[in-house]
């Protein structure tokens, strides 16, 4: 009688193991298709991002003139001046308010962001612990943030009246919307109620993907409150807190509708950069009011690139991807080697 033994069948090989997509190179038709599917949203962006900003360059080379024909009649139209809208940025009366705006830009965007940071990341510790009533806490911190920036503004605009609640409260008659420091603290104060639940969010979003796993075992070895919050929670939602900051520095150095309806055009106390182009483009000078905007963009995309490239934002997510693929082939490179040593 003969006896059969059934052998098992051979590993296969590693590279038939490797999933379809890791690391595999791509062919010609998915580079087409690709592109094909990405066609309108890079249509769409040339649209509203790149024809937009070319014509403001364009612009801001020209000046609007008006003079005599050879008839004497009178004429108008723009003329081709080169740089002298830029270089006028900085000398005369033009220079001076540009000045001013860039200031108070800047003043807000650091304090607002400042503020906003520090009372974000307490609401995150708030909202992060387990309390009776922790959903109605994240429910209720929306409502600044989901509010319109110009209902907002004409909110605090009741509450900062001569005759408002402000001055109730505090027994005095401050004039809030007039010019001084009384209005720069009425932006500040406003700007913080209504974006600081934004960051608060994102962080809290950071601090839910922390495993419990950690704060345990350094409850273990002895570490305090304090010491987790500095050596656990900070670092770790620290890629997220960048990305948020980031994110509201960039909107508030394009602030215009909250000073615009809460103090109003026309005050030099509060008025920004985005403010001053819109006042010189209500004037007509299209030339200034390009200028002052592409000054504003090249001012916005400076400060992104500084946290990106410096403070080292990852705000596309692509340093987590290198990490999993990193992760990846020492996964592959370990089921390889148990393969070849099974063999």
């Amino acid at each position: 009688m003969t006896v059969t033994t059934a052998t098992a069948p051979a590993p296969r090989p590693a590279q038939e193991l490797k999933p379809r997509g890791a690391g595999t190179p791509r062919t010609p038709g998915e580079g087409r298709m690709a592109a094909m599917l990405l066609s309108p949203t890079l249509l769409v962006l040339a649209l509203v991002i790149v024809y937009p900003l070319i014509s403001a360059i364009h612009q801001s080379l020209f000046r609007a003139e008006s003079g005599l024909d050879a008839d004497g009649f009178v004429t108008e139209g723009e003329a081709f001046v080169g740089l002298a809208n830029y270089a006028d940025l900085f000398v005369g009366e033009s220079g001076r308010r540009f000045l001013n705006a860039f200031g108070n830009t800047t003043f807000f965007t650091v304090t607002t962001v400042l503020l906003e940071t520090v009372l974000g990341l307490c609401l995150a510790l708030a909202m992060n612990r387990a309390f009776k009533g922790r959903s109605l806490l994240r429910a209720s911190i929306l409502v600044p943030w989901a509010v319109p920036t110009a209902v907002s503004g004409l909110l605090w605009r009741w509450i900062f009246q001569s005759d408002g609640i402000a001055n109730t409260l505090l027994g005095s008659e401050i004039l809030w919307t007039a010019e001084g420091t009384a209005s720069k603290l009425a932006v500040i104060i406003a700007e913080v109620w209504k974006t600081a639940p934004f960051i608060g969010l994102l962080v809290l979003a950071g601090m839910q993907i922390i495993p419990e796993e950690v704060y345990e075992a350094a409850k273990i070895d002895g570490a305090g409150w304090w010491r987790q919050l500095g050596s656990i929670t900070l670092p770790l939602v620290k890629p997220t807190l960048l990305v948020a900051v980031l994110f509201r520095m960039l909107d508030a150095l394009r602030m215009f509708d909250l000073p615009f309806v809460l103090i109003g055009p026309g005050k030099e106390s509060v008025e920004t950069l985005s403010m001053l182009a819109w006042d010189e483009s209500n004037q007509l000078r299209y030339g200034s009011a390009s200028a002052f905007a592409v000054v504003l963009f090249l001012y916005v995309a400076v400060v992104a690139i500084v946290f990106v490239k410096v403070l080292g934002t990852d705000v596309t997510g692509a340093k987590q991807l290198g990490l999993k693929k990193h992760r990846s082939k020492a996964n592959k490179a370990t089921r390889s080697q148990k393969a070849e040593a099974t063999r």
